[in-house]
This record gives structure tokens, sequence and C-alpha cells, in this order.
């Protein structure tokens, strides 16, 4: 069972930046891929970003193609989403998970565990 603890979310104005963290414990953390979801309010929750065991693969949601980064630090049991232009319809739950595999993917299908989550709000 691996454990996934989210920090850095917050309120920030259009146009900033956010760095979200995610730690991981209680499995090997190089050995699978990571994903980023998030969820708007009254919204079902949707794929953001992944990255592979190894960080040489990533995939985007065309939505933030281009504004936000994801990379790991497998040295840390970390995943990060670097967030930069930030729009008022970012402002969401954002949600880490652990994919079943060391490939990135897209699917919330493809993710066993779940983090608590961490409110990103962006002000117009």
């Amino acid at each position: 069972q691996v454990q996934l603890v989210e920090t850095g979310g917050g309120l920030v104005q259009a146009g900033g930046s956010l760095r979200l963290s995610c730690a991981a414990s209680g499995r090997t953390f190089s050995s699978y891929a990571m994903g980023w979801f998030r969820q708007a309010p009254g919204k079902g929750r949707e794929f953001v970003a992944s990255i592979s065991s190894s960080g040489g693969t990533t995939a985007y949601a065309d939505s933030v193609k281009g504004r936000f980064t994801i990379s790991r630090d497998n040295a840390k049991n970390t995943v990060y989403l670097q967030m930069n232009s930030l729009k008022p319809e970012d402002t969401a739950v954002y949600y880490c998970a652990t994919g079943y595999g060391n490939k990135q993917r897209i699917d919330e299908s493809a993710f066993g565990s779940w983090g608590q989550g961490t409110q990103v709000t962006v002000s117009a």
C-alpha cells in the first residue's frame, strides 16, 4: 500500500504560478508511473499530466500543455507539478496518483492509490 501526500496548493492570481508536490511512501517509488488529476466544483475528475517511472516520458492534457510541467525526483520519492500562467479555469482540487505500471497513462483506470488532494484557487 502506498501513501501519497500533496502539498503546495493555495490562492493565486491569474497569470501566477504554483508548484505542487506529492510525497510517496510505502512502495518502491521508482517502479511506477505517477499522475496528476484535478476536479473542479460540480465536475468530474480529469487528467492533467503523467510521467513514466524513469521520468523520461510525460503526457499532458491539451488544456495545460505548454503551461504545466510534471517532473519527479526518485531519490526523494516525490513528483511535482509546476503550474505557470494559471487561469481561473484551473481552479480545482488537484490529486496525485500512482500508476499500476511504469509507463505514463492518461486514463484514470490506470491509476491505483490516490492522495487526499490539495486545493488550487485562481482568482481573475
